[in-house]
This record gives structure tokens, C-alpha cells and sequence, in this order.
């Protein structure tokens, strides 16, 4: 049965990181699912956002969509939105989230995910004081409980143990939201979800680094032996998910939020390539032919797996997407979509590895 007694109505929310892959995704979610929404877009535009993923949202939701240029560590701007806005609902998505990345540079991570959870949070505190009407989502992932063995799933009182610069830095985010809900009253909720997946990705990423070099013929470089697990979520299914937090989480309560969808690596990459024979086969042989396999990233998590069985039973939401199913999709966006990764490529990120550490 589904629990209605912490019923939040949104009226003007604040999305942090909207131009990022879930946060572009999730503000297209909000206005075009509740027409009375005013949606408030905050991004620093860092590599992973761009402003090509936002095309024809000002144009299509002008009178209700507002996009403010700015990071999230910036007090004075942070303070400046609440006091510009009567923002009543703040889904904080904005964060450093690559592990690879996170390993050759962890300041940003420390600084982007830490800090800048700490300047929202107050922020929200001085702007809200006694409000009722408000909440603070939190959106987190489930490295923060590190690595499982080959049974078991994560579940909300799953402790932390992070593996990687990159959870560290979220699980002491989580932290932080957690201890602003018990000891100020802010009325905050937390998802812990399992790996996205979908349009607008940031091809660092395994499915769209993998889309994009097996149609430019590139090596399928796989970490390892191939057998890390994940669970896999499809992008607009998460954003249903923090939408039906937003509205019914009890304030002080986390979620897990996962796809029932758990592939190895090497199977996931099969599977892609198999799907791409099908939609565009080369001019000879198979893509499978590109996999190689490559020296694995240190910390590697073995296994996740999410436990969603607590936001099913008590807000009624599952997911809709099989990943098949999904990964077509996506397979088909990105092939429908070859300016927007030319731009990513020539601008941002041509495909090189990241998160190599030499040893001697």
C-alpha cells in the first residue's frame, strides 16, 4: 500500500546539475509531466553538462523554465537563487560522478560533492526556516556501500564502505543531507540508485564509449575479465523514480532505486554489439571482433546490486524498462544523434582511457 501521509505538492523546483545526463533528462521529466511546475535549471556547464543537451527547453517552457549559469560551491549565487526564486523543492542532482576521473583528480570531487552539498544545504536551511511546504532530495548512487559478493543486495541500512574517490565523496554527501535532516529538522529525502543509462549520456561512460567506438571501428577495451556486475536503470525510469520521492518520501528516509536488471560487463558489451549487427551492420565481420580486454581499474567494485523493494512497497514505484529493451533505445539515440557526439568528441572527450595509474 502506497504511503500518502508525507504528500509534497512541488510548485517551483530547483534542479542542480540539470544540464548534466540524468539532470537534462529529469528537467524534461518535470515540465512535461506537471504543467504547473516552474523548473529552475542550475549548472556550472563543466564537461559533462552542456548546453546542447537543454536544446528547445527555453523556447518550449519560457514562461516556466529558467536557466541560471553558476556552481553549486558559490555561497553568494547559491543564496542569490533562493532569495530570486520561491523555490519550495530543490532536487539536488549537480555532482563530480566519474570514478575514473575521480581517480586521477579527486579535488574536484571532494570540493564539487562535499562542499557544494554543504553551501546547498544551508542555503535551504536559511531560505525555508520553519516552512512545511519544502523538501531536499538528495540523489545518490549505491557505490557508496561498495562491493558485494556473488549473492545479496544493497539495501537502505546497507553501511558504507566506499571504494573509490568518487563514492567517498558521495557517501559524505549523504552524510551530510542525513545530519542536516536530524539535527536541523531540514526536511530531506535520499536515493541511493543503481548505473543510468540513456539519451544524453556523457560517452566516458561504458555503453556510450562502447556505442561510439564500435561505429568508429575502435577497440571494445573491457576492464578486467569482464565479470564486474551492475545493475542497470534506465534514465527516464529514475527520473519517475525521484519525482515519486519528491512528492511522497517521508522526509528523512532513503530509497534505493535500481532496474532488477543485473549484467556482467562482458555480456552487457555482447549484447551491444549484437544489437548493433542488427540495426547497422558493418562493412565486414562482427563488432564482438573489436573486444579486447584491458588492465582493470584499481578499487573496481565486483558486484552491485539494489534492493528496491522499500520504494515499491511503500511509494508504489517500479521500473518499466528491460534492459534489452532500453539499450535499443539508446543504441538508436545515439545513432539518430551524431552531431551532438561529434561535438562531445571534438570539444570534450575523444575516447582516450582515464583513471590509469602507472606502476612501476
Amino acid at each position: 500500500m502506497v504511503d500518502t501521509r508525507a504528500a509534497h505538492k512541488p510548485s517551483v523546483v530547483l534542479v542542480t546539475g540539470g544540464a548534466g545526463f540524468i539532470g537534462c533528462n529529469f528537467v524534461r521529466h518535470l515540465l512535461t509531466s506537471d504543467e504547473s511546475l516552474r523548473v529552475i535549471n542550475y549548472d556550472a556547464l563543466t564537461y559533462a553538462g552542456s548546453a546542447a543537451n537543454l536544446a528547445g527547453l527555453d523556447t518550449a517552457h519560457a514562461d516556466r523554465y529558467r536557466f541560471v549559469h553558476a556552481d553549486i560551491r558559490d555561497e553568494d549565487a547559491v543564496a542569490d537563487i533562493f532569495t530570486s526564486e520561491r523555490i519550495d523543492t530543490v532536487v539536488h542532482l549537480a555532482a563530480e560522478s566519474h570514478v575514473d576521473r575521480s581517480i586521477n583528480a579527486p579535488g574536484e570531487f571532494l570540493t564539487t560533492n562535499i562542499t557544494g552539498t554543504y553551501v546547498l544545504l544551508q542555503a535551504a536551511r536559511a531560505a525555508w526556516s520553519d516552512r512545511t511546504d519544502v523538501r531536499f532530495h538528495h540523489v545518490s548512487t549505491d557505490e557508496v556501500y561498495g562491493s558485494l559478493g556473488d549473492d545479496g543486495h544493497f539495501v537502505e541500512t546497507t553501511p558504507y564502505d566506499p571504494s573509490s574517490p568518487y563514492s567517498a565523496s558521495k557517501a559524505a554527501s549523504d552524510h551530510l543531507a542525513r545530519a542536516w535532516h536530524r539535527t536541523y529538522g531540514l526536511p530531506v529525502t535520499i536515493s541511493n540508485c543503481s548505473n543510468n543509462y540513456g539519451p544524453y549520456q556523457f560517452p566516458e561512460k561504458l555503453l556510450p564509449l562502447m556505442i561510439c567506438n564500435a561505429l568508429a571501428g575502435k577497440p571494445l577495451g573491457v576492464y578486467g575479465d569482464g565479470k564486474n556486475v551492475r545493475d542497470w536503470l534506465f534514465v527516464s525510469d529514475h527520473c519517475s523514480a525521484l519525482d515519486t520521492i519528491v512528492r511522497r518520501g517521508r522526509p528523512g528516509a532513503t530509497y534505493n532505486v535500481g532496474g532488477h536488471n543485473e549484467w556482467a560487463n562482458i555480456d552487457i558489451v555482447h549484447l551491444l554489439c549484437d544489437q548493433l549487427q542488427d540495426i547497422t551492420p558493418p562493412a565486414d565481420g562482427h563488432y564482438r571482433d573489436l573486444i579486447t580486454f584491458v588492465r582493470d581499474r584499481p578499487g573496481h567494485d565486483r558486484r552491485y546490486a539494489i534492493d528496491a523493494s522499500l520504494i515499491e512497497s511503500e511509494l508504489g514505484w517500479t521500473p518499466r524498462h528491460k534492459f534489452e529493451e532500453g539499450l535499443r533505445q539508446t543504441i538508436e539515440w545515439y545513432l539518430a544523434n551524431g552531431d551532438w557526439i561529434e561535438e562531445i568528441r571534438r570539444t570534450k572527450y575523444a575516447g582516450q582511457r582515464l583513471g590509469v595509474i602507472d606502476k612501476e
